[in-house]
C-alpha cells in the first residue's frame, strides 16, 4: 500500500483501526474468554450427550454459535485471522521508523553525545597520537562490523558499530505469531482427522471423520498386511505394530511398519497407530470337541436324559418326546440386540410330527426354557441344553485402529515456532552496540588522552564489561604500534 493511499482519509481510518493496540488487547481478551467456553463445554460430543446435558433450547442455541466445535467455528477462525491482520498492520506501521535506523545511508555519530555518556574509560599514553590510529582502528574493526575514523578539533575519533539489524528481532516475533495463527486457521479449514479399523488383510479407501457423522474418501487405499500386539506379564499392552501398504490403482506404492508416535506419511496425510481391538471369532477358528453332551429334561416326569451327540446326528429322546438333530453352530447369535456368543442350532421333531427350530447358546444353558414362548408350535414338554463344552478360538485375532489426519498448515505453524525462537534470541540476547574511541592530543603532540565510551540498546551491564575489556587492550603498553 502506498504512503499516499494510507494518508487518504478513508484508508487512514481503516489503517488506524487495524494498527491500534487497543484492538490487539480486545482480540486477545475475546480469544481468551471464548477459549474458556471451549474448556467448560466438552467439544465434539454426540448430540444426545448435549441434549441430555443442556436441554433442547440451550442445545440449539449453543449449536448455532458453534460452541460444540468452538475451535473450528467460522467466527473463532475469523478472530484469529483478525488478530493476525492486526499484528501485521501494527508491525508495518512501526517498522518504517525502525527501518531507517537499521539501514541508514551513512551512520551518524555525535561526538558530543558520546562525551556525555556514562560509563567511560579514560587513560593517557605517551607518544604521538598518529601512531595509535592504525592499531586502534584495526582492533575496533575486528570487534565491530562498521568502523570509521573522523577528525576532531583536538585529534581524531574512531567510531564502531554493530548489531543494527538486531532491532528487527521484535518483528521476527510478530511474524512468528502471524505464521502460527494463519497456520492454525489453514489446518482448521483444510485439514481433517479421522479413524479406520482394519483387520489383517483388509483395506479401506474411506475413513470416519472424528466426531462427525461423515465419511471421507481418500485418493488411495490403506491396507493392513499384518498386525501384532505384545503384552506385559500383567496383561497391559507393551507394543502394537501395524504393517501397512498404500495402494493406488492396483499398485502398492508404499509399505511401512508403524507403531505409536511413528506414523506413515503419504501425500501430506499421516497415518498413526492409535488403538487396537479383538476381532470376533470366525467359525473356522473355533475349536470344538468331536462330541458334546445333550441334556433333555422332561417337564412331565422331571427325568433328565443325557446323551453324547455330534453335529448332524439324530438323537431319540426318551418318553416318546421325539428326536433332535443339531444342524450347525455359529460364532455369534444376536438376541434382542445382545450377542449371545457361540450358539448351536437344531431341529426338534416332536411326537406329533411338527418340526420346530431350537436355539442353544452354550453360555446360557437354560435359554431353551423360553422356546414355547417364541414358537407357538413348540410343545411345553421338554427342555434341551448342551453341557460340558467350551468353544474357544484357536488364536485370538486383533484389528488395528488407525488415526488418519492431514494438516496442511502444520509447516506454517512449525515455521512460526522456529521464528519465535530466533526472534526471542535476537530480542533478548543480542543488541545494537556503538563505541567511540576519542584520541585527544596533549602537550604539543608528545602525549595523548584516550576516552572510550559506548552505548547499547540492551544489556547495559554487559556493554560496560565489554568497554572495560576493550580499554584494557588499547591501554596495553605492549601494543604493536608498527
Amino acid at each position: 500500500m502506498t504512503k499516499q493511499a494510507i494518508n487518504s482519509d478513508p484508508f487512514r481510518k481503516i489503517w488506524d483501526f487495524f494498527s491500534s493496540v487497543k484492538l490487539t488487547v480486545v482480540l486477545l481478551l475475546t480469544l481468551a474468554l471464548t477459549s474458556i467456553i471451549g474448556t467448560l463445554i466438552p467439544q465434539n460430543e454426540s448430540p444426545q450427550a448435549y441434549l441430555k446435558a443442556f436441554g433442547a433450547f440451550l442445545y440449539r442455541f449453543f449449536d448455532v454459535l458453534g460452541f460444540f466445535d468452538l475451535y473450528h467455528s467460522w467466527w473463532f477462525q475469523a478472530l484469529m485471522l483478525l488478530l493476525a491482520l492486526n499484528v501485521l498492520v501494527c508491525s508495518i506501521d512501526r517498522l518504517s521508523a525502525t527501518w531507517r535506523i537499521i539501514f541508514p545511508e551513512r551512520p551518524k555519530f555525535n561526538l558530543s553525545r558520546f562525551r556525555r555518556l556514562e560509563p567511560k574509560e579514560e587513560f593517557t599514553k605517551n607518544g604521538p597520537a598518529e601512531a595509535l590510529q592504525k592499531p586502534y582502528h584495526a582492533i575496533i574493526s575486528r570487534k565491530f562490523r562498521y568502523c570509521r575514523v573522523e577528525k576532531t578539533d583536538s585529534g581524531y575519533a574512531i567510531f564502531g558499530e554493530k548489531g543494527r539489524w538486531t532491532r528487527i528481532g521484535v518483528y521476527i516475533v510478530h511474524l512468528s505469531i502471524i505464521c502460527m495463527l494463519v497456520g492454525g486457521v489453514i489446518g482448521s479449514i483444510l485439514g481433517f482427522e479421522g479413524f479406520v479399523n482394519l483387520a489383517p488383510g483388509e483395506g479401506s479407501q474411506q475413513i470416519q471423520l472424528r466426531n462427525r457423522n461423515q465419511v471421507l474418501k481418500l485418493d488411495f487405499t490403506i491396507r493392513c498386511d499384518d498386525f501384532k500386539v505384545r503384552f506385559y506379564p500383567s496383561g497391559a499392552p507393551e507394543e502394537f505394530r501395524s504393517s501397512l501398504s498404500i495402494i493406488e490403482g492396483d499398485e502398492v506404492v508404499k509399505t511401512r511398519d508403524i507403531i505409536v508416535n511413528d506414523p506413515l506419511r503419504y501425500k501430506g496425510i499421516s497415518i498413526y497407530q492409535a488403538s487396537y481391538g479383538q476381532l470376533p471369532a470366525r467359525q473356522q477358528d473355533i475349536q470344538l470337541p468331536d462330541e458334546f453332551t445333550l441334556v433333555f429334561t422332561s417337564k412331565t416326569t422331571g427325568k433328565i436324559y443325557r446323551t453324547k451327540a455330534k453335529i448332524g446326528q439324530k438323537i431319540e429322546i426318551g418318553e416318546g418326546l421325539g428326536n433332535f438333530i443339531v444342524n450347525e453352530f455359529k460364532t455369534s447369535y444376536n438376541f434382542r440386540g445382545q450377542d449371545l456368543g457361540v450358539t448351536f442350532f437344531g431341529t426338534l421333531h416332536q411326537s406329533d410330527g411338527a418340526e420346530v427350530d431350537v436355539v442353544l447358546p452354550i453360555q446360557f444353558p437354560s435359554f431353551d426354557k423360553m422356546g414355547p414362548i417364541f414358537n407357538k408350535m413348540r410343545k411345553d414338554d421338554v427342555v434341551i441344553s448342551i453341557s460340558d463344552i467350551k468353544a474357544e478360538p484357536a488364536e485370538i485375532r486383533y484389528y488395528t485402529g488407525l488415526q488418519v489426519s492431514s494438516d496442511p498448515g502444520v509447516w506454517v505453524v512449525y515455521t512460526g515456532f522456529i521464528l519465535i525462537i530466533a526472534g526471542c534470541f535476537v530480542t533478548f540476547f543480542m543488541s545494537h552496540r556503538q563505541i567511540c574511541v576519542c584520541v585527544d592530543i596533549l602537550e604539543s603532540g608528545k602525549k595523548c588522552r584516550i576516552m572510550i565510551t559506548g552505548s547499547a540498546n540492551k544489556n547495559k551491564l554487559g556493554n560496560e564489561q565489554k568497554l572495560k575489556s576493550i580499554a584494557q587492550i588499547l591501554s596495553d603498553e605492549s601494543l604493536d604500534l608498527g
